[in-house]
């Protein structure tokens, strides 16, 4: 009798060895090689109808560019971050923390195509279909044509799927999947990336638009091999802190429309609700007056969003000033608090900073660093910037302020929603590159330096105040 080969594989990066180490060569943990016996290949069909494949080669001039169908899903936010509407044949995972509304917002999506476009199947395998049935009667989602059944064996899924000819099928999640012809546990690397593979070919070769729901790390990465994020034709992370009532929706990866665009969504007691003008729910608690204020004009995708950054600067009891960032990156931080030391002569050395994207999002885009750098010397002088003024703009190690993208779309959205000022690089306003068409009510300063922008941010403030 042939023996079966086994292999170490390594439950946190996927590395794989034929030999047992204590650590990991790839990502240097201790003990997450884990024995698993391969399986035998299966002789899957590579001719995926869905997909076009025609097995021989062909002039891609000669490919119909014929634009993909879409289901709209009924929530215009989940809607505008996969493109236009679910795809079918697509493979979509959905990542976020638990409790974060995975489970909420697909079973919302289930309902909807349930009642306009046919049949839908949710499998889950952590609940059972009681659970699922009451969380479907608090969020409205009862229909006929809304299937639920609780399995964890692929070969029982893959049966159904093909039996009932769902126009959408839901897997939550794909760690508690198994494949039986694979000796390993659900949830291991061999079971996670063989299963998202046969998923992948039964939704290419029925055309059945499949959702699966992913478990994430402490780190907030998708737990499992890192194939799984390469499998799938989309990414989309669920983010939020679980007391906020705010949730981003947010692409790390789609084939079917751009990976910029984001949906906000705020928890109610009966699901998820969209949120169509997310600017101002972000602002409609901001404090008036408040030094250390500012407002930042970003844009997600192709959509422009306003977002407040408080900083807050007090002397330090500690013998190595803290710096703590909350919808920031760290190291960015500590790279403008330096550029402030440096080329605008605050003393921050024996101070504390702390800086909060307030709302539960995050400012990852470099045009956001002199909004925190006038956030930050803001609350060091206690001066507040001027209520009615946005601020664009990225920070260089020199000092200077580089230009921004899209700025005709951010002030345009500022003006919208009443702001009167806007601080931005002067490179922008240059005739060479300027934007035309920008909003008429808004008074544009270009600045070309973080030591200019602090000083007429903060010298308008005080005027401002003295009205």
């Amino acid at each position: 009798m042939r023996r079966a080969k086994t292999r170490f594989v390594c439950q946190n990066c996927g590395y794989e060895t034929p030999r047992w180490m204590g650590r990991c060569p790839e990502c240097n943990e201790w003990n997450t090689l884990v024995e698993e016996v391969e399986a035998r290949p299966q002789g899957h069909s590579t001719s995926l109808s869905r997909s076009g494949a025609t097995g021989k080669p062909v002039a891609i001039s000669a490919v119909e560019a014929a634009a993909e169908p879409r289901l709209p899903g009924g929530i215009d936010e989940f809607d505008r971050v996969l493109g236009g509407g679910v795809v079918p044949g697509s493979l979509v995972l959905v990542g976020g923390d638990p409790g974060i509304g995975k489970s909420t917002l697909l079973l919302q999506l289930s309902r909807h195509i349930a009642e306009t476009a046919g049949r839908v199947l949710y499998v889950s395998g952590e609940e059972s279909v009681r659970q699922v049935r009451l969380r479907a009667d608090r969020l409205g989602a009862l229909n006929e044509r809304l299937f639920i059944m609780s399995e964890t064996e692929l070969e029982q899924v893959a049966g159904a799927i093909a039996e009932l000819s769902p126009k959408l099928c839901v897997i939550d999640s794909i760690q508690t999947v198994y494949r039986s012809d694979i000796q390993s546990a659900p949830g291991s690397v061999s079971q996670v990336r063989e299963s998202a593979a046969e998923l992948m070919r039964l939704a290419k070769t029925l055309g059945v638009p499949i959702f699966i729901v992913g478990h994430v790390t402490k780190s907030g990465d998708l737990a499992g091999p890192r194939v799984l994020e390469h499998i799938v034709d989309t990414v989309l992370y669920l983010e939020g802190e679980r007391h906020h009532r705010y949730r981003i929706l947010r692409a790390a990866k789609n084939r079917f429309g751009s990976t910029n665009e984001i949906g906000v969504f705020r928890m109610e007691e009966n699901g998820l609700s969209e949120v169509p003008n997310p600017s101002e729910a972000f602002l409609a608690e901001r404090p008036t007056g408040a030094a250390g204020s500012v407002i930042f004009a970003g844009v997600e995708g192709t959509r422009p969003l306003l977002v407040e950054v408080q900083a807050l600067v007090a002397a330090t009891t500690f013998p190595a000033p803290r710096r703590m960032a909350a919808g920031v990156d760290y190291n960015r931080l500590v790279l403008l608090l330096a550029v402030l030391e440096k080329r605008v002569g605050l003393d921050l050395s024996t101070r504390d900073v702390y800086v909060k994207v307030s709302g539960g999002t995050r400012v990852d885009e470099p045009a956001g660093d002199l909004a925190i750098v006038t956030a930050v010397a803001s609350s060091l002088r206690n001066d507040p910037v001027p209520e009615r003024m946005v601020i664009i703009g990225e920070v260089g190690l020199a000092g200077e302020v580089r230009a921004a993208s899209s700025l005709k779309e951010r002030l345009t959205e500022a003006a919208r929603l009443g702001f009167t000022e806007a601080l931005v690089p002067a490179g922008n306003l240059r005739p060479a590159r300027g934007p035309s068409g920008l909003p008429p009510e808004l008074r544009i300063t270009g600045v070309a330096t973080v030591a200019e922008a602090v000083r007429v941010a903060l010298e308008n403030g005080r005027v401002v105040g003295r009205r």
